[in-house]
């Protein structure tokens, strides 16, 4: 169906740091069969996407594993688990007994329904083989190479901690909000000393930080985290407003304040991960 690969992976093939990167929503590739069953013109979509996120993740790269989604969200959100789909757009959809998300029930399924203030996106259902196919060809390959590259530094380092980069849009005034949020789970998928220490980076760079609230992580936590096999896994939400311009658009003049942020964050947590892995060994 699409030709171009969903996904780019950086770094060598063994793994140089426990740290793993992930930045899951910030592709800007849109396939052909995706615009044509458009119901809005594509900008509206921009907020679905987690807008150059992937400048801060490539910017503070220097040699971790680091995967970058290159499929729009729209196509499929690598964020969600692949049973949330929704029966209101995808005929393979079936009406479970089981409780849906908030995110399902809002149209923010594993294939997104609506985007922001522009409602409902797509002209038409689609099929159960359009969606299949977009799990296997995108959705699955994505988190078996993070699985893959978590398990390698698991294997060489005796830990590993998957960064979960991700943006969002403002929370408030910035000088009464907090402008990044962690996200592990309410403890489930990182122990607090490492949010501690991502903590500790935002405070030093003079950015307000919360954890859990409103964001507390999502699919991607859930299936990688396992703490108890020393797999750890936290969500990094920054605030648009922080590294884009005043449109929220492009990059802006705060992008190197975020880069150097998140190097500190990846440094930081590798320092605290790592003692700890080889003193149990």
């Amino acid at each position: 169906m699409t030709a171009s690969p969903s996904f780019v992976r950086h770094g060598p093939g063994e793994p140089v740091s426990p740290v793993v990167l992930s930045v899951p929503h910030a592709g800007r590739d849109y396939p052909l069969p995706l615009r044509a069953a458009l119901r809005v013109p594509l900008t509206a979509l921009r907020p679905l996407e987690d807008r150059h996120a992937d400048a801060i993740a490539l910017g503070a790269h220097e040699g971790e594993t680091l995967f970058i989604a290159t499929r729009a969200r729209a196509w499929i959100d690598l964020n969600r688990s692949e049973k949330e789909r929704d029966p209101k757009l995808d005929d393979g959809a079936t009406m479970s007994a089981q409780p849906q998300s908030a995110k399902l029930r809002s149209g923010l399924g594993l294939v997104p329904r609506r985007a922001g203030a522009s409602g409902e996106i797509w002209r038409r259902r689609l099929s159960d083989e359009e969606v299949i196919e977009r799990i296997e060809t995108d959705h699955r390959p994505y988190h078996e190479a993070v699985g893959a590259a978590l398990a390698a530094a698991r294997a060489r380092f005796g830990v590993a901690v998957l960064l979960d980069i991700h943006s969002m849009p403002p929370l408030g005034p910035p000088a009464r909000s907090p402008r990044v949020v962690l996200g592990d789970r309410f403890g489930r998928s990182a122990p607090a000393r490492l949010v501690g220490r991502l903590e500790g980076v935002a405070r030093a760079h003079g950015v307000a930080c919360a954890a859990n609230a409103p964001y507390s992580g999502g699919h991607i936590l859930e299936r990688h985290a396992d703490p108890r096999r020393g797999i750890h896994a936290i969500q990094i939400e920054f605030d648009r407003s922080l590294y884009l311009d005043a449109q929220l658009d492009q990059p802006g003049p705060g992008l190197a304040l975020a880069i150097r942020m998140l190097r500190s964050m990846i440094d930081s947590v590798a320092d605290e991960a790592l003692p700890r892995a080889m003193a149990a060994e």
